[in-house]
């Protein structure tokens, strides 16, 4: 059984906004960690951050705290 993304989410649509215009991001995880970068995709699960080195990291959603676009 697969778990399909709910694009009808406001969440889900700001991420997938925020792919689409390429933005940079801050991302908070609950360990405290800062990650910067862009998202390059994101699925029910996980969300890909790339940093500035063009290196991917996955993150479980369940770790984020919160997402912003950097000004």
């Amino acid at each position: 059984m697969s778990i399909e993304l709910d694009t009808g989410l406001p969440s889900t649509r700001q991420i997938q906004t925020i792919i689409r215009e390429e933005k940079e991001v801050e991302m908070k995880l609950s360990t405290g960690d800062l990650l910067t970068g862009k998202v390059r995709w994101q699925d029910p699960h996980c969300i890909c951050i790339m940093d500035h080195y063009d290196q991917p990291t996955i993150v479980w959603r369940q770790s984020i705290v919160f997402v912003k676009p950097k000004m």
